[in-house]
């Protein structure tokens, strides 16, 4: 009966006699705490691993086995950090555009990197398919245009780097300092859920008008910027006061730069990474 999450108590009398035990005195309680793991496909509670690995926070202990057995050649230690389905994405997205609470609440200690890896992706393609159209109605005139796949390599290099390193850099100068809530994929998690807002400002860039690609750019950089801010707070200051607020000013000029170098790259009327005619690097205009 046991495997149908029973305990049997079995009354047995003072003279440990069970000769004369009848099937109707046996007992039969529900083990709930088995039952639960067992419908839920879990291993029981106390088997679960209780440790992280990239810090303070339990995203890592969803997966039932010990990550101390995992190993950075095998797949079972990186599909730990692709555990979500695509209605945990999405609810991640909607929080990531219209926050109204902080987005770590919403990871619930399970951040991922299967959200922040095709954000980026799509965002790489995005620019470089604004980017190549608003140059192809900028040079329509002056004949054929020829596709330089250069934008692309630079869109990818750009915010693959961005979403990359500036949250692994970021993690490491807080832990230096003391901060024992950093958490490395917490960090890239935030960083690239951070990124949606590009896509639509991505497309609507497209225009060759300047003015409106000042104002979308700048409307991206306002949302993100916020986003993170909002999300970060709490962790920059669980260091010293003068360092959170040199952390703070760094993390915002670090990605006013990211939002003018799209602006400047990748939606001007001649793109410093694209290959451009004879005498027409003195017609850029930004």
């Amino acid at each position: 009966m046991a495997n149908s999450g029973y305990d049997v108590v079995v009354d047995v009398d003072d003279e440990g006699d069970l000769g004369h035990t009848d099937l109707a005195d046996l007992e039969f309680h529900p083990s709930i705490g088995y039952n639960a793991d067992q419908a839920s496909g879990k291993m029981p509670t106390s088997a679960s691993n209780t440790g992280g690995f990239f810090g303070s926070s339990s995203s890592n202990n969803r997966s039932g086995d010990g990550s101390s057995k995992r190993f950075l050649w095998t797949m079972d230690f990186y599909a730990q950090f692709f555990d979500v389905d695509t209605n945990e994405v999405l609810k991640r997205c909607w929080a990531a555009l219209f926050p109204r609470e902080r987005f770590l609440d919403v990871l619930d200690g399970n951040p991922d990197l299967y959200g922040p890896f095709w954000i980026t992706t799509t965002v790489v393609l995005i620019l470089f398919l604004s980017s190549t159209i608003a140059q192809y109605f900028a040079r329509m005139k002056d004949g054929p245009y020829v596709y330089d796949f250069g934008l692309l390599s630079g869109a990818a290099g750009l915010m693959y780097g961005y979403t990359a390193f500036v949250p692994i850099a970021l993690w490491g100068v807080l832990r230096w300092y003391g901060s024992e809530s950093a958490n490395l994929l917490e960090c890239l998690s935030l960083y690239g859920y951070s990124n949606l807002i590009w896509v639509p400002v991505a497309i609507a860039s497209a225009s060759n008008i300047t003015i409106l690609n000042y104002v979308f750019v700048g409307v991206g950089f306002g949302v993100s910027a916020l986003f993170l801010f909002r999300n970060l707070l709490p962790v920059v200051n669980a260091t010293d006061a003068k360092t959170a607020k040199i952390l703070l000013v760094l993390i915002i000029a670090i990605h006013a730069a990211l939002a003018l170098t799209i602006k400047i790259l990748f939606f001007a009327h001649g793109s410093p990474v694209a290959k451009k005619p004879e005498g027409d690097a003195a017609a850029m205009m930004f």
